[in-house]
C-alpha cells in the first residue's frame, strides 16, 4: 500500500511539473507577439464602441460571441440573439445614449482570452459609468465578447 501511495505522489508531482512547463514565462507577457495581442483586443473593443457611435446594430452584433452573456437592469442576456434583443433598443433614433473606450486591456498569456475595461460616457461626454468586457480568440480567428458588465457611476463619499 505505501508503494502505491509513493507511486501515486511521484505521478501526481510529474503531472504538475509537466503542466507547469506548458505555461509560458513571467516575461512572455512583455514580448512584441503578446502586445500584438493587447492592440488586437484594444482595436476589437475601439470598433465595438463606434458601432454604437456610427448606430451600426448589424456591425455591433458581429462582436457577441453566440454563447455571450451580457449583464443588465433585468438581469443577464445569454446568447447572442438575447443580447441582440436587449440592446437593439440603443441603436434607435440618430445619437448614441452612450459611448465607451477602453482604458485598460490585458490579455492572457496563452492570448486566447482578454478583459477591457473603462470609462462610459453620456452623449454629451460627462462620464456615466464603467464597463468591463471579457473577450475570446474565437476559432475563426476574431476576437468576441462573451461577457460584458456595465455599472453606474460610483458616488463615493468624499467626492
Amino acid at each position: 500500500m505505501r508503494k502505491r501511495l509513493v507511486a501515486a505522489i511521484l505521478a501526481l508531482a510529474g503531472v504538475g511539473a509537466a503542466t507547469a512547463a506548458e505555461i509560458p514565462a513571467a516575461g512572455v507577457v512583455d514580448s512584441p507577439e503578446h502586445q500584438a495581442l493587447v492592440e488586437q483586443v484594444r482595436a476589437a473593443e475601439t470598433a465595438f464602441a463606434r458601432t454604437m457611435a456610427a448606430r451600426d446594430f448589424n456591425a455591433f452584433s458581429t462582436f457577441i460571441a453566440d454563447e455571450g452573456v451580457f449583464f443588465g437592469g433585468r438581469g443577464p442576456q445569454r446568447g447572442a440573439a438575447a443580447v441582440r434583443a436587449g440592446w437593439a433598443k440603443y441603436f434607435e433614433g440618430e445619437e448614441a445614449p452612450f459611448s465607451w473606450r477602453p482604458e485598460t486591456v490585458e490579455v492572457l498569456a496563452s492570448g486566447t482570452l482578454a478583459l477591457t475595461s473603462g470609462p462610459v460616457s453620456d452623449p454629451d461626454g460627462t462620464p456615466s459609468g464603467s464597463f468591463m468586457s471579457i473577450w475570446r480568440l474565437e476559432a475563426d480567428g476574431k476576437w468576441r465578447v462573451v461577457f460584458d458588465r456595465g455599472c453606474p457611476a460610483c458616488v463615493c463619499p468624499g467626492q
